[in-house]
């Protein structure tokens, strides 16, 4: 599988990757009523559907439960929004949007102080082979594949199969992973107290919905909207930058603006998904510049038709990449199991 490959024009436009941090500065300034209309337009849905699916409990649980499943699209929406606060770029104020960003991990399930240190590693050490592990998804070259005990493929194999990467992993990360600063245990106080207020928050909630509803707006509602929003999010964090003409170097030959413009993809979504998930999937703009609020993403592409056309990936395209496992060093591209097994042998 391979995104849109490029004409020469564009594929020579975009080589310089750093050129283009200059060209997307101009891009960064939020606009407040802009964000803080979109952070309305998309939390006072997502709250009403809530109301909503809790009133037809009374009625059908399939229906709530069908509501609750919509509503993991807006709890996307609302991580996207956390998601751009913890990159400084949907307030002005760093400050609100710190605050506003911490109040929606409580929705979302996710410290937001804890979030924001990890993925700020990922997009530091994106497409490093030598710093893989904080914030990726675990991606093994052939070489290493190849070098790992049977027992140790078994387990890559087990962690790469489809059902772990979008079902189990979400609902493992997003549910129990997130209650503890993983990685961040001994770097200092705030990552406990992001962690643990933000715990303590969603305790609260969920105590008052069982006092008030008993436990099926638990398992009808929270557990389905939160279930369904992690799995598109992994899915979403997975296609951007698991496609087979990725970008991946070892730290000597690594360069940030390289591996952020040829390492990311962009994800070409229907206009319901594109707002739904907030622009999410113009992520080779996002990792050139990250400071660049997601409502202006789109003045990128349309300003810039280089940008619009290159590393593009459709839905249909998307769905290959999920057979595509190890990196090639040689080839410079991502291989399936059984690729690698035709090409070097039994493993």
């Amino acid at each position: 599988m391979n995104v849109t490959l490029l004409d020469p024009a564009v594929e020579a436009a975009t080589k310089n990757a750093r050129a283009w941090v200059k060209v997307l500065a101009k891009y960064r300034d939020p606009n407040t009523f802009r964000s803080i209309f979109e952070l309305a337009v998309t939390l006072i849905p997502f709250a009403a559907i809530w109301a909503v699916a809790w009133w037809m409990l009374s009625y059908s649980y399939a229906l709530a439960l069908g509501l609750a499943v919509v509503n993991g699209l807006f709890l996307v929406r609302l991580f996207a929004i956390q998601h751009d606060c913890g990159h400084s770029s949907f307030f002005k104020n760093s400050r609100v949007g710190d605050w506003v960003g911490r109040a929606l991990g409580v929705l979302t399930l996710t410290p937001y102080d804890v979030w924001r240190r990890s993925h700020s590693i990922h997009h530091a050490s994106s497409g490093n082979l030598d710093k893989r592990g904080m914030g990726d998804i675990l991606t093994l070259t052939v070489d290493e594949y190849r070098d790992r005990s049977w027992f140790g493929r078994l387990k890559y194999r087990a962690y790469r199969n489809p059902i772990v990467l979008f079902v189990v992993g979400p609902m493992y990360v997003f549910i129990l992973q997130n209650r503890l600063p993983l990685g961040f245990m001994r770097a200092g106080w705030q990552y406990w107290v992001s962690a643990m207020g933000t715990n303590v928050m969603i305790a609260a909630i969920l105590a008052v919905i069982v006092y008030f509803g008993g436990l099926m707006p638990l398992l009808l509602i929270f557990l389905p909207t939160s279930i369904v929003a992690a799995s598109i999010g992994v899915w979403l964090f997975y296609v951007q930058h698991q496609f087979e003409e990725t970008h991946w170097d070892h730290n000597e030959d690594w360069q940030l603006h390289d591996a952020a413009l040829h390492g990311s993809s962009y994800y070409v979504l229907p206009a319901v998904l594109q707002w739904m998930t907030a622009n999410i999937g113009v992520h080779h703009v996002h990792h050139l510049y990250s400071r660049i609020p997601f409502y202006r993403l789109t003045e990128v592409l349309r300003d810039h038709t280089v940008l619009a056309q290159s590393q593009r990936m459709t839905i249909r395209e998307s769905f290959v990449t999920v057979g595509l496992q190890l990196w090639d060093e040689r080839e410079r591209r991502l291989l399936s199991f059984a690729q690698v097994r035709a090409k070097y042998g039994a493993s």
